[in-house]
């Protein structure tokens, strides 16, 4: 029997955090710069919702089928974001429907009103819209509150008179945008859903926020699917009811200017002013090298500085199409970088490890043998779905290198543990050891849809193994060595047939230890002396 300290595994608490952008050193604390760099909020991190409170800014991205859910970050100056937490971090919070093994949350909103922050999301297999309050961002966050089930991308937003409106995509038959007033008390609905909206350039909208400035309500929403054609769209009305008429210059942020611009799949924004009183969006895009219209890190999130004119939003376009954006940026306040190296000297997990769906308790421990992450290997293999012995970092950077040192003793040939590039159930790559012919080996796997192709395979002796994983914008490269020092290249793999876009998923990249038996419960554990994470792009 494990012995597995109060879930201390999966209670993630803050150890080593770094920031998410790289753009300045702790030395620019205080300095205005002339630039920054996007993406401000880089790897997996959809979808951004923002809300300012005083001087600080606190973001939430989806998450989709990874545990913890919804994470929220926090920053002084908008550029660099730090992780401070979830908003989803217990059963209550994701097993939302008894009948649904499959939690997978779409976008989230968040809001603060009168001391209190609201999180509301869509648990899209069978949980619905609710939403969770918190007096601290970090947590904790209550129990979550229902409102409905069917579709998805729920806001809310707090008029200056009490009124609360709750505002969400309609039907896939109308390709509407419906609204009701709520008691933020209970969830319920106070009047009727209503449409208040179509789509202003597409039959195709989606991720509706409210807004009033200057006595105008704004309704802003994304258009277009969030793929190359993807595009935030607003509308303004004396009614928070609409109609609401489409701003001239729409879509008012998007990139359909040109296939070979760094960025690409532009929209999803929500709206934050500074303290200076300047305005800005956070927007969810893609990343790329060169022509490569592919991208394997996921959407991330965007910073660009917009201004009203005529009682419209505008934006340079040029800071959209390339990864440096020139204005004054606020006061900078970067945040201490973590080490980049794991060693699991620590009782509890760094904020940034995530599991595949929720996680069993008895498949983790850092305590069965001090100093060692240990995974058990259940019959589950690499399956977004079900609880699978998985423990990922998103991928931040197209240029990095991953490492990892490895205990294992394979008893059969379905026992394996190792290294993932995870995209999901039927896109990832995995460096592992195990049992082929009665000899010990380091294999190499790829995973393309329906292809399962075992590429590569070298005898080893030990049971101790250093495996490495490099990318590229075209390749990821796999490695094994006897003692971290002198390494063995075992293949190659693809980039761009495990991206996104090949995948057709919403998520994004994440490397990962894991260990599985393959139909079977292994009957040895991978002990994980440490794990290294390292980003090379600038």
């Amino acid at each position: 029997m494990l012995k597995i300290k109060s879930f201390l595994i999966i209670t993630l608490i803050i150890t080593n955090i770094g920031t998410s952008a790289s753009f300045c050193q702790s030395g620019d604390k205080g300095r205005v710069a002339d630039f920054y760099q996007n993406p401000v909020n880089r790897g997996m991190n959809p979808d951004p919702s923002i809300c300012r409170v005083g001087n600080d800014y606190y973001l939430v991205t989806s998450s989709m089928f990874f545990y913890p859910g919804v994470p929220i970050y926090h920053s002084i100056d908008l550029i660099n974001w730090k992780l401070i937490g979830y908003c989803l971090t217990n059963k209550d919070h994701f097993c939302l429907d008894k009948n649904n093994g499959s939690p997978m949350m779409y976008a989230a909103t968040l809001r603060y009103h009168d001391g209190t922050f609201y999180m509301i999301t869509t648990e899209v297999n069978g949980g619905g819209n609710f939403y969770v309050t918190a007096k601290n961002p970090a947590g904790p966050w209550s129990s979550p509150v229902f409102i409905d089930k069917p579709m998805f991308d729920p806001s809310l937003y707090f008029d200056d008179d009490g009124k609360v409106y709750y505002t969400r995509r309609g039907s896939f038959e109308n390709k509407d945008i419906v609204q009701a007033e709520i008691d933020i008390n209970t969830g319920k609905l106070l009047t009727e859903l209503r449409s208040i909206g179509k789509g202003m350039v597409s039959d195709d909208i989606e991720g509706p926020h409210l807004y009033k400035v200057n006595g105008w309500y704004y309704l802003m929403a994304a258009e277009g699917g969030s793929r190359a054609l993807h595009m935030e769209t607003i509308g303004r009305s004396k009614s928070p009811w609409g109609p609401f008429e489409p701003c001239p210059y729409n879509p008012i942020l998007s990139q359909h200017n040109a296939w070979w611009h760094p960025v690409k799949c532009v929209g999803h924004a929500d709206l934050v002013q500074s303290q200076d009183g300047r305005w800005w969006a956070v927007y969810l895009a893609t990343r790329h090298m060169g022509y490569n219209y592919f991208s394997n890190l996921g959407r991330e999130t965007f910073l660009v500085p917009f201004e009203w004119q005529d009682g419209w939003p505008r934006v340079n376009a040029q800071n959209v199409y390339k990864l440096t954006v020139n204005t004054k940026t606020l006061p900078l306040h970067p945040w201490e970088s973590g080490p980049r190296i794991d060693d699991f000297n620590s009782e509890t997990l760094s904020l940034d490890w995530n599991f595949l769906a929720y996680p069993n308790r008895k498949m983790y421990s850092l305590t069965d043998r001090p100093g060692y992450l240990r995974l058990w290997g259940n019959e589950n293999g690499l399956v977004e779905t079900k609880q699978v012995a998985f423990m990922g970092k998103r991928q931040k950077d197209i240029n990095s290198i991953c490492k990892a040192s490895i205990e294992f003793k394979p008893q059969v040939t379905t026992d394996e543990a190792g290294l993932t590039v995870f995209q999901g159930s039927n896109f990832h790559y995995d460096i592992f050891m195990t049992i082929r012919n009665g000899n010990r080996v380091v294999a190499l796997r790829k995973t393309v849809a329906d292809i399962k192709q075992e590429a590569a395979s070298f005898s080893i002796k030990s049971d101790k193994l250093y495996l490495k994983i490099e990318s590229d914008k075209d390749l990821y490269h796999f490695y094994f060595s006897d003692d971290n020092n002198n390494w063995k290249i075992l293949g190659t793999g693809n980039c761009r047939l495990i991206s996104t876009e090949v995948a057709d998923v919403w998520s994004g990249m994440f490397y990962g230890m894991y260990a599985t038996g393959n139909g079977k419960t292994c009957k040895n554990p991978a002990d994980f002396d440490w794990f290294e994470y390292k980003g090379l792009d600038k």
